[in-house]
């Protein structure tokens, strides 16, 4: 049982320079999320009864079970392999209950010692717990192949559960014996988890200094949108001195964190750096390999090209850094209240089907969304799932510009996948995270064309086509470089601690790869790896983002093509959840992402709109 699954935001956005200015009172009424759903408090009577009763269920676990399940295989019914795996599914759901709450508590204010201590205790606890249910995979990864599939061909409950029970045995070459796989959980508390944890509250902690006001690092990092462009670099200047001061503590966090990984992967057998998040998310290497040859290779088309037309809109012969996500002259600087962001969401959503948008309202209906931005809230944006027999929650900033409607329509997407997947179970919902993005980046799609459909002003259709292809450079092309720094810095530590300067000098080579020579790389810039929460809590997640918009790119052309019948399609995948391959999901749609050229398809819906923006510059 993977406890940290439930102990970390399912989709921290690396979109924190995407936000606007806080403290807006025309943004209206922004929600705050309920978390009485889960437990009333941490104090509440049910909530220790919850902790009582899932120590007390997993020692009655361990005692009915470890040992047995090779005999139980051999056996049906209550006494077989399938009611094992019942219970287990139970206990998954317990337990993943009380770590939501502790985390959701945790992230909704990490400046608060009560949460803090709330957030480590249940680590604890949770790991303590997790120590007795342990053997249980592992235990069922050494029972021959053979008789797992009679089990699973003659007893109906372990069929129920055929898909994770074949999943699970995909990490039985990488299992170690039950004494070290119990040392390498319980220490994790005090290692890596602990390094997360200072990472998080550092982060959370930072202050910044622009023209004499005090901001936290998310009101800094929108103001790099500002459609000044003193106020941009005043905000880049602030963020690169509190980096530069605090860059030490990032750096060994990050030192730290790599060296416990390639303790781990040694010890596991894995061959590159970033196999073991490849079998996590149930892709092959090939396929990323090929999704990150195909992304880098296009560098030249997609941001290079774009940046340069950039640079000349805005009058410059090379943009700085802190120009990159500035705004279009031509963009609306309104603030958009949340009740419009909303309905523009739910709106999209209803157009493809009115299922879709029913879901999404309930998020707004029965609070569970946490909007505003406050000190010591977690950063960015996330949609976690937290366990089928309660519902997800939305966390994000919002800060009233159209980036921030795009999140909420990309979280929301999250959030119908999590409560369609949830018919699953605890142990079968978790979907891979190269799919688990498909359900956001289509509901930004969603939202986006829909926007674009209304809008018949030219100047405004370049903005919004100019926000459009940002943001897919941010997804697609960003995210590709982040994860070939996260392969250069995972490489050189092996070979032994890195300096920041060197830390930087990695940074800076993708990012001048990827970026192109119309920005420029100033001084500062090496440090801003410091803050993206992906390199610290799932190394090697990004590539998931490329993966997602890319897949949606091509999916979305199907459903633009697609008679009657694709909603439906659409649907029965995202049910799924973490029950079929990539392959078997994507096959109804008549796509494949083991095809070198799927992704060229993808990346050339960015290449369109960026032709559809060099023609209306030209008209």
């Amino acid at each position: 049982m993977k406890i940290d699954k439930f102990l970390t935001p399912f989709d921290t956005v690396t979109r924190a320079a995407e936000k606007a200015a806080a403290g807006k009172p025309e943004l209206g009424d922004l929600p705050s999320w309920n978390l009485a759903d889960l437990f009333p408090s941490a104090n509440s009577p049910e909530f220790k009864c919850a902790l009582e009763k899932a120590s007390s269920d997993s020692l009655a676990f361990e005692a009915k079970w470890k040992g047995k399940l090779a005999d139980a295989a051999t056996k049906s019914g209550a006494e077989g392999l399938g009611a094992a795996v019942e219970e287990y599914d139970a206990l998954d759901d317990i337990l993943g209950r009380i770590a939501s709450f502790a985390g959701l508590t945790y992230f909704s204010d990490t400046s608060k010692p009560e949460n803090g201590k709330l957030y480590g205790d249940v680590q604890a606890k949770l790991t303590d717990m997790g120590s007795h249910l342990l053997f249980f995979t592992l235990e069922i990864n050494r029972i021959d192949d053979a008789v797992i599939e009679a089990a699973i061909a003659q007893d109906a409950r372990t069929a129920h559960f055929a898909s994770w029970i074949r999943d699970l045995r995909k990490d039985k070459p990488y299992q170690l014996d039950d004494k070290l796989e119990q040392l390498f959980m319980e220490k994790g508390m005090t290692g890596a988890a602990a390094f997360n944890r200072l990472f998080d509250e550092t982060n959370a902690a930072l202050t910044f200094e622009v023209d004499g006001e005090t901001l936290g690092v998310e009101a800094t990092l929108s103001l790099l949108q500002d459609s000044k462009p003193e106020k941009r670099e005043a905000a880049a200047k602030a963020l690169v001195k509190t980096f530069q001061e605090n860059l030490r503590i990032f750096t060994l966090i990050t030192n730290t964190l790599a060296k416990d990984k390639e303790i781990s992967d040694r010890w596991r057998g894995f061959e590159d750096i970033a196999d073991s998040r490849h079998l996590a998310n149930r892709v092959e290497r090939e396929v990323v390999d090929a999704l990150a040859q195909a992304v880098k290779n296009a560098y030249p088309r997609l941001s290079h090209r774009y940046y340069a037309m950039k640079a000349k809109w805005l009058g410059m012969e090379k943009l700085n850094f802190w120009d990159r996500n500035a705004p279009l002259p031509e963009t609306p600087d309104a603030i958009i209240p949340w009740d419009q962001a909303k309905n523009t969401v739910l709106s999209a959503y209803g157009d493809f089907s009115s299922d879709m948008a029913d879901i999404a309202n309930t998020f707004f209906e029965k609070g569970w969304i946490d909007a505003p931005v406050r000190p010591g809230k977690a950063p960015g944006a996330f949609a976690h799932p937290t366990v089928p027999s309660a519902h997800p929650y939305v966390l994000v900033n919002y800060m009233g510009k159209p980036r921030d409607v795009m999140t909420l329509a990309h979280e929301l997407g999250h959030g119908v996948h999590q409560v369609l997947a949830g018919e699953q179970g605890a142990l079968m919902c978790s979907t891979p995270l190269t799919l688990a993005e498909t359900a956001s980046v289509f509901g930004e799609m969603l939202t986006f064309r829909a926007l674009l459909n209304k809008t018949t002003d030219k100047r405004e259709r370049k903005a919004m086509l100019a926000q459009k292809v940002e943001d897919m450079i941010n997804t697609v092309v960003r995210q590709i470089a982040f994860y070939e720094f996260e392969r250069k810095v995972h490489t050189a530590r092996r070979e032994g601690e890195l300096t920041s300067d060197q830390i930087g000098e990695l940074w800076m080579s993708v990012q001048a790869e990827s970026l192109g020579p119309a920005i420029e790389l100033n001084d500062g810039y090496e440090t801003f790896w410091t803050y993206i929460p992906h390199f610290i809590h799932s190394p090697f997640y990004v590539y998931a983002y490329a993966f997602g918009d890319c897949l949606v790119n091509s999916l979305y052309a199907v459903y633009q093509n697609a008679a009657e019948g694709f909603q439906a399609k659409y649907f029965e995948m995202l049910k799924a959840g973490g029950t079929k391959h990539h392959s078997e999901l994507l096959k109804p749609f008549g796509l494949d992402a083991s095809d070198p050229s799927f992704w060229d398809k993808g990346l050339s819906m960015i290449e369109g709109l960026i032709d559809e923006l060099e023609a209306l510059d030209k008209g």
